[in-house]
């Protein structure tokens, strides 16, 4: 007999019988025992603890106090020499933070008795600060109450953005917390005094009570206080150089809380006179410098936009700055104006002056100024000419040009027949530079310029051999500097060079000269300045570079190097009148150049008087010829004769002075007509570029 087969449906669940009444079971969960729930809100407290860890820790590497004890400027430079001395500062005015303990009492308790009542007894936020603040700001006609304690302002100012956002609020309310912890009272309203800004560009206490009173803070009285106190609301709007009426009444506000919180009485207030303004403007000599202002483009884009002061380290070094100032200051300039600029071979600026007086004038002569070169250019003509295959002990005539429209002439008619091109450039022959152009072509002397760094306009036809297209003089200092370093372009910079990348590199690299050019080029740099018409710069140390003077006197140069430092000279007239008494390149430039070399490569030098190195002596040069075998003559002049040094043999000659150098005679001031130099032919031909004005 078949068995049922087994239902396969589990039997049901046995339900307990219900009482009467009671309705049907509950859908929650049944209550958690006392254990579990202790349990629970110890995860919940370890949370939090570790929450406050991570925040404490947070703000420990982001807001570290020592931050808080600095002003709070807007983007400031201040430019430093590569020796560590401030040159310029561009930016806030700022100065020491201030001690509480050093403060009258009424001084903290006018910022307080306006900005935050209960400083002393609040934990860094103020509940009922913030609450009285939201209830008037609700019923108020428009007028915005601020909630923020002293500590917030500090927390806000030092560590974070202006941004109105709730969590950079809530940021700045742990971290107002965070200082009240860490710092006594006295020394968060220390660092808050010291913080804040006054209006006109002035940050801190110290600072505002010295432009605003010309005191010291120790020194403030309760209705100067007060109207310092008063400015922090709206410091642009309230300075009280400007608006100083707004200022007295914002600062009669704060007397009055003083009297509301218990700091002095009404009589007191009563009596109070309003604050007199003592306004005192820094005489700083370092807000501004040739040096400052050619560099200061370049520091911002390298500071870029940071917020708070920097420190630009340059390339100026002090010392070698001081001496070309006076330099400049002691040489016997008249009227006239001098610009100097001194680099290393690498281009790296030691030293810049672009005038006399900085303060009567700061055009920048040695930049912004561009002059005729004079005879300096013809440096370029010679390289061009040993690019082309010549040597300095090829012959060159120095003899009046007949031919052509173009017909210069040297200084005072005076010509020396077929000589070296290394005489010819002692000398400083016009009429040989103008056949050298004629022979290698204008287009390869144009040439030469631009490979050694010059970027103004050149003229393209034969009087460009005669220096008469204009020049800034920090460029001629470039095409000197890369002979003395022997490879160009040499570019000229006040700040420490950045790492490069392999393109930038490869973009920039420079070329070398070969090493018989260079040698020819050297050779006749020294037989120039110690031989030729710049001797009066000669130095113990040896001594390269080469004198250039204008039509009439409008400019007189010197560039040259020596001990590892390459420096241009000139002096000129600003509306291009010409210097009085013929002065020429190897004057008073030359001059300027050794006395500052002198003491820029420490050695010793006698500053000779103005008799002794007149130009038409100490620049003479023997109108004779020469074996080349013999090598250079080497002249000594004094008022009684003159000694001729050939080899290791000496000769006693009378005087029989040359001209101290060879100006352009064909370049007319704008407007004028040319005219030629005593003893010279009259120009033929189109006349040569103007000279700057």
């Amino acid at each position: 007999m078949t068995e049922p087969m087994a239902d396969s449906h589990p039997a049901d669940p046995i339900i307990p019988p219900r009482a009467f009444g009671e309705g049907p079971p509950s859908a929650f969960a049944p209550p958690t025992p006392w254990r579990k729930r202790l349990r629970i809100v110890g995860w919940i407290v370890a949370v939090m603890l570790a929450l406050l860890m991570v925040a404490i820790a947070w703000l420990a590497v982001t807001a570290p106090l020592s931050r808080s004890l600095k002003p709070i400027a807007p983007p400031s430079i201040s430019l430093m020499s590569a020796d560590g001395h401030l040159i310029a500062r561009r930016g806030a005015v700022i100065d020491r933070p201030v001690t509480v303990a050093e403060l009258p009492a009424h001084v903290p308790q006018a910022f307080m008795a306006i900005e935050d009542r209960r400083f002393q007894s609040h934990w860094g936020v103020d509940p009922r600060g913030i609450a009285r603040a939201m209830w008037h700001n609700l019923w108020s006609d428009g007028a915005s109450q601020g909630g923020s304690t002293i500590t917030q302002q500090l927390a806000k100012g030092v560590f974070l953005s202006s941004d109105r956002t709730f969590g950079r609020k809530a940021r700045e309310a742990m971290i107002a917390v965070w200082l009240e912890v860490w710092l006594t009272k006295d020394q968060i309203m220390e660092r808050y005094l010291s913080n804040v800004y006054f209006g006109d560009n002035v940050y801190g206490l110290r600072a505002a009570a010295r432009h605003y009173f010309n005191r010291s803070p120790d020194r403030l009285t309760i209705p100067q206080a007060a109207m310092l106190a008063g400015l922090l609301k709206a410091p642009s709007r309230l300075a009280p150089t400007t608006n100083l009426k707004g200022a007295r009444a914002r600062a009669a506000l704060v007397t009055r809380a003083m009297v509301e919180a218990g700091y002095i009485s009404q009589a007191e207030r009563n009596a109070l006179p309003p604050a007199r303004l003592d306004v005192h403007e820094e005489a700083d000599p370092t807000s501004g410098t040739y040096f400052a202002d050619w560099v200061l483009p370049q520091a911002r884009d390298r500071a870029g936009a940071v917020y708070g002061e920097q420190e630009i380290a340059t390339t100026l070094d002090w010392r070698i700055q001081r001496l070309a100032e006076a330099a400049i200051r002691r040489a016997p300039l008249g009227e006239a104006q001098a610009a100097l600029v001194a680099m290393k071979p690498d281009g790296s600026v030691v030293a810049l002056v672009g005038g006399k007086n900085y303060a009567k004038s700061s055009f920048n002569r040695a930049v912004q100024a561009r002059r005729q070169p004079g005879s300096t250019f013809k440096l370029f003509v010679y390289l061009a000419a040993f690019r082309a295959g010549m040597t300095p002990d090829d012959r060159i005539d120095d003899t009046p040009i007949t031919t052509g429209t173009y017909r210069p002439a040297n200084h005072g008619g005076k010509y020396r027949g077929r000589i070296t091109l290394r005489q010819a450039f002692a000398a400083s022959s016009n009429v040989a530079a103008v056949r050298l152009t004629q022979k290698v072509g204008v287009d390869n002397v144009i040439k030469v310029a631009r490979d050694l760094g010059v970027t103004a306009p050149l003229t393209e036809d034969l009087s460009l051999a005669l220096g008469t297209s204009e020049i800034p003089l920090i460029e001629l200092a470039e095409a000197y500097a890369a002979v003395a370093a022997g490879s160009y372009p040499v570019l000229a910079h006040g700040l420490p060079p950045e790492e490069q990348g392999w393109f930038e590199k490869l973009m920039q690299r420079q070329r070398r000269f070969s090493e018989d050019q260079l040698a020819m080029i050297r050779d006749l740099l020294s037989s120039a300045a110690n031989r030729g018409t710049g001797s009066a710069a000669a130095l113990r140390t040896r001594t390269f570079g080469k004198t250039g003077t204008t039509q009439d006197s409008r400019d007189a140069i010197f560039v040259g190097y020596a001990g590892g430092l390459v420096t241009a000279v000139w002096i000129g007239n600003d509306d291009n009148s010409p210097l009085p008494g013929g002065a020429a390149g190897g004057g008073v430039p030359a001059r300027i150049w050794r006395n500052f070399m002198a003491g820029a490569i420490n050695e010793p030098v006698d500053d000779t008087s103005e008799a002794e190195q007149n130009p038409d002596l100490v620049n003479a040069i023997a109108n004779v010829a020469v074996e080349t075998g013999i090598g250079n003559i080497g002249l000594g002049v004094d008022e009684d004769g003159m000694t001729v040094n050939i080899g290791p043999n000496r000769i006693r000659l009378p005087v029989d002075p040359a001209e101290p150098d060879n100006p352009a005679p064909v370049a007319p001031p704008r407007g004028a007509p040319a005219a030629p130099e005593p003893g010279s032919p009259p120009p033929q031909g189109r006349p040569a570029a103007t000279p700057p004005g």
